[in-house]
């Protein structure tokens, strides 16, 4: 989202979750890098606590800020189901720009109590309850930018909160079914979720002097434009 005055630890939050979304993806190119998927768990806590801290910022409460931000989100959802299709084998949910925009609505809904904005959230919960299985990341998904809102400000073990919300919403059998059987990377896996949010939140605190590239609108088409690259990586190399 455009904003005037620009968080330099927000940007570099949205750039480390890029990062280490494309990270995960690359487990799908053709190598076996079962490595990966440790840092691909910070990816969507990080984008989760990127969209509640906008929300928490003053600007981004507006109306006009609100509406505009769903616009975007529910236009790349659109745009990025047809890559991601392409370059995910067999996916079992949409992407994960859906999540988002019911976790958008649910946290708005805590923020703004107008009638309008509660009517929203409620329908995006019934959705998160309903067909949590089509949702990346299920129904705690689309709790996890609410948790984030919640913690930001208060002391640094409240990010166990959205921590255990995280997980939550990682709960994949084969996550845990491998790490019964002491598997390093589940393990890893399900100790990265459980701080990714305290990571994000200390990076937001300490990182505020940096300035890195800032991330605006543009950014949004990096989602389906990843999958479309790694697509012609995997089609080189195979």
């Amino acid at each position: 989202m455009h904003m005037t005055q620009r968080d330099g630890a927000l940007d570099l939050l949205k750039w480390l979750a890029l990062l280490s979304m494309v990270l995960d993806h690359l487990r799908y190119v053709g190598y076996s890098v079962d490595l990966l998927y440790i840092p691909g768990r910070l990816a969507f806590p990080w984008f989760c606590l990127a969209m509640a801290a906008n929300l928490a910022r003053a600007r981004a409460v507006t109306n006009d800020g609100q509406w505009r931000y769903l616009g975007w989100l529910l236009l790349f959802s659109a745009i990025s189901e047809i890559p991601y299709r392409m370059f995910i084998p067999d996916p079992g949910t949409l992407n994960v720009l859906p999540t988002l925009v019911l976790g958008l609505l649910v946290t708005r809904g805590w923020q703004d109590r107008t009638l309008q904005m509660r009517l929203l959230a409620a329908g995006a919960l019934l959705l998160a309850a309903l067909f949590p299985e089509r949702l990346m990341f299920g129904f705690f998904g689309v709790l996890l930018p609410l948790a984030m809102l919640l913690v930001i400000g208060r002391p640094w073990y409240f990010a166990l909160l959205p921590g255990l919300v995280c997980l939550a919403a990682n709960q994949w059998p084969v996550l845990y079914s491998s790490a019964r059987f002491h598997n390093v990377e589940a393990i890893l896996g399900i100790a990265a979720c459980l701080i990714a949010p305290l990571l994000g939140l200390l990076l937001l605190r300490q990182a505020k002097h940096l300035k890195p590239p800032p991330m605006r609108r543009w950014a949004y088409a990096l989602y389906p434009a990843h999958f479309l690259l790694l697509l012609a990586v995997r089609q080189v190399i195979t």
